[in-house]
């Protein structure tokens, strides 16, 4: 299981999450809506949104086990926390 768990898989895996949840809100912005772009969206958003507190917790947890201070993990790990504090605070957010 260590093999898999390296500074590279992660530092991908994070950059995945991120770029799907700035996807998700650039359809919202703009108002982009189709059947098949909604079946994806509905389809994948709660496995992302799991996936997203486990890989930030996973992350943490190697970089500080491993000691290492490979750039792109750290970099892919602070957009990591930014896109969880905005995707769990919309959904606390007030609506008006």
């Amino acid at each position: 299981m260590s093999k898999l768990i390296t500074n590279k898989n992660l530092t991908i895996i994070n950059f995945v999450i991120v770029t799907y949840f700035i996807l998700l809100y650039l359809l919202s912005n703009y108002k982009i809506d189709s059947i098949l772009i909604g079946f994806f969206v509905e389809s994948l958003t709660i496995p992302f949104l799991i996936s997203q507190v486990f890989f930030l917790f996973l992350g943490i947890k190697h970089l500080i086990e491993k000691n290492d201070r490979y750039y792109p993990l750290i970099l892919s790990l602070i957009l990591l926390i930014i896109c969880s504090m905005l995707t769990i605070g919309s959904v606390f957010k007030e609506r008006i």
